[in-house]
């Protein structure tokens, strides 16, 4: 090659990757201000704008940005004040009382008091409002059953003493107690305009939190303005969040430049373009609080049978669906608490791959691959959901000579089918794929709300009184950290033998971010903005 050729092929390449780097790196800028555009992967809409309402990361992360609570999540995942600046507990442990920050504000510039917050949370509770979040979530608070069960519309545990006081009396000592009040179910809605537009209010709501609603796009996207009566107010222009029902086009959309952010704890970067994807300043990764798992129906055959649940889970292979197939941008795991959960450091023996004992299993359960009957494995359309449950379907075939149908649904069906398992578990899904994140960084989040007998995630009817009564101990433990964190372990072995979760593998936190976006950080939890006013875009260098 002569060296004007060589010359000349160096200009073209250098030109080349000058508009690629100008075409990924930049912030759409409009005439009053930056738009930052964070997509919202794996759904084509949100259900409601209600916190109450909200059953997924998809719309919980747009609750967070629209409502604040009495408290929320740093940084490093502690507690903090929110809309109210201070705290106390009571010395046993049963009435926390809470301070509202003074002169604290609605988007709508009306105030916020102790009835609005003592209002949303029995909103949360309430039968009629048809979410499952609050029940869930604050049923420790005194009389929330009681209203979640339609007993009475009040919440007895829930006091204002005056317009900045609010006193919340719960029924056993909690060492979770302030971090449930940081999920969406505890968020704080007006009062005044749910009561006087019952109907619309949660389509173009008064919000408490750092942004408001400017335009809801159905089937679209949601443009978010700062609440500049928030506390910490955002000073970004807008902030708009596209619906992208595959990460494959978020991802593309991003390196075309039409995204700042995406990516997030269901959705990241598709495994296929994380390689590529690791070399650009724009890439974020850390392992999440998350588990990606099959989760069966203990109500129904075949799965009413320990062993046939044993089979399915030593049949699967998790080294080679991780690093193999999912090209290790994720980790394979035999239990159930996440890598970086207090607790997780406990030890734990799992149900390793293994087909000779998995067809030992069927055997002893007295079934072969014949009379087992027909099994369906359902899931959700997101993400990489297709490539894995096509890999499990494969390796149950393979390893254990069971033929499984795959049923996919969009994500919001999922959910309905889910809810609907547990409410009428005979007429419920058989087995499915699905995922859970950390709502707060504790054992209890995974273990007992997930598995104990009867509690509202426990959606495969898993039930074992040595469990429960194991959990049941710790949940209410304050003192000896030792010694809770050893009886969630003991009952997490327990589920595990009994396979109330085939857990697969632990995701990453692999997403794009421009590098001139400030004030997000990345952990277990997934993305978390500690400081609103500190969210900004730097000029580009």
């Amino acid at each position: 090659m002569t060296s004007s050729r060589l010359r000349l092929l160096l200009s073209v390449l250098l030109l080349v990757m000058f508009t690629f780097v100008l075409t990924l790196h930049p912030i759409s800028a409009q005439d009053e201000g930056v738009n930052l555009r964070w997509s919202i992967e794996g759904i084509n809409d949100l259900a409601s704008l209600d916190p109450a309402k909200a059953s997924d990361s998809q719309g919980f992360t747009v609750i967070g940005l629209l409502y604040g609570g009495l408290v929320r999540l740093d940084g490093d995942l502690n507690v903090i004040p929110d809309l109210a600046e201070s705290w106390t507990v009571s010395d046993d442990g049963l009435t926390y009382t809470f301070t509202l920050r003074e002169g604290t504000l609605f988007s709508d510039g009306s105030p916020i008091t102790a009835a609005d917050v003592i209002w949303s949370l029995t909103h949360a509770l309430d039968p009629n409002t048809g979410g499952w979040t609050g029940p869930f979530y604050l049923s420790n608070i005194v009389g929330a059953n009681d209203v979640a069960e339609g007993t009475t519309t009040e919440l007895a545990g829930a006091v204002a003493v005056d317009d900045r006081t609010v006193e919340l009396s719960i029924s056993q000592p909690s060492a979770y107690f302030l971090s449930q009040l940081t999920f969406g179910s505890a968020k704080v809605v007006s009062k005044a305009q749910a009561e006087a537009d019952p109907t619309g209010w949660e389509s173009s709501p008064v919000t408490s939190g750092p942004f408001q609603v400017q335009e809801w796009n159905h089937g679209q996207n949601i443009i978010l303005v700062p609440n500049t009566n928030y506390w910490q107010a955002p000073t970004i222009a807008t902030l708009t969040m596209p619906f992208i029902q595959d990460s494959e086009t978020a991802y593309q959309l991003y390196i075309t430049g039409e995204l700042d952010i995406m990516g997030s704890q269901q959705n990241g970067i598709p495994a296929v373009h994380v390689p590529e994807s690791e070399t650009l300043p724009d890439f974020r990764s850390t392992p999440l609080f998350a588990v990606r798992y099959v989760g069966f129906n203990n109500m129904i055959p075949p799965f009413d049978n320990v062993n046939v649940r044993r089979a399915f889970a030593l049949a699967i292979d998790k080294a080679t669906l991780a690093n193999d197939v999912l090209g290790g941008t994720v980790v394979p795991t035999d239990r159930i608490l996440p890598l970086g959960i207090p607790g997780s450091e406990l030890p734990i023996t799992g149900l390793s791959f293994d087909p000779d004992a998995a067809k030992a299993a069927l055997a002893e359960a007295g079934l072969t691959p014949e009379t087992l009957g027909p099994v369906t494995l359902t899931y959700g359309v997101e993400g990489e959901n297709e490539r894995v449950v096509t890999v499990l379907q494969a390796m149950w075939q393979e390893n254990l000579g069971v033929s499984v149908t795959l049923e996919p649904l969009e994500l919001t069906t999922f959910s309905a089918r889910l809810n609907e398992t547990y409410e009428t578990p005979e007429t419920g899904i058989q087995a499915y794929y699905s995922v859970w994140g950390a709502d707060y960084p504790d054992p209890q989040n995974f273990i007992s709300q997930q598995l104990r007998t009867g509690v509202g995630n426990n959606n495969g009817h898993y039930s074992n009184a040595e469990f429960d009564a194991l959990v049941d101990e710790a949940d209410v433990l304050t003192g000896d950290v030792a010694q809770r964190m050893s009886l969630y372990n003991q009952a997490e072995q327990i589920a595990v033998d009994e396979v109330g979760w085939l857990p697969l593998f632990n995701p990453r936190l692999n997403i794009l971010v421009r590098p001139e976006v400030e004030g997000i950080v990345f952990n277990g939890q997934g993305l978390i903005i500690p400081d609103y006013s500190a969210l900004t875009v730097a000029p580009a260098m």
